[in-house]
């Protein structure tokens, strides 16, 4: 099984193939924003990998990235990447202190939208 290493968290064993956005609030119990209930179309689950980011990356994660401007390395969307491996991560955008009320919406076990991978 992959193994998550949050930084300043632990580590935590995950079922692969989960999306690692579901698995930093389910496994690891952080409090990592997903706005937009995990669908590429905002940047709250912004993560930053500190080691074992994944080559490929989602078209909507790449247009959404390239949309708002992001291009700091190893910052990546949670919603859109799977636990295939173990990867460090440090959780960059959290509920504390972002004056929102809650978390966001539910995310879906399954990616949405439907990925069209491609090569970071």
């Amino acid at each position: 099984m992959p193994k998550l290493t949050v930084q300043g968290l632990g580590e935590f064993e995950i079922e692969p193939g989960k999306r690692l956005v579901k698995a930093l609030v389910e496994d690891a119990g952080t409090d990592q924003l997903h706005a937009c209930g995990g669908q590429s179309k905002c940047t709250s689950c912004r993560v930053n990998f500190l080691a074992g980011e994944p080559n490929r990356i989602t078209q909507a994660e790449k247009d959404t990235l390239a949309v708002r401007e992001i291009s700091d390395p190893g910052v990546r969307l949670s919603c859109q990447i799977t636990c295939d491996d173990d990867m460090t991560v440090e959780i960059i955008s959290g509920l504390a202190g972002s004056g929102r009320n809650d978390q966001g919406s539910a995310v879906a076990d399954e990616m949405v939208p439907d990925p069209i991978w491609t090569t970071k």
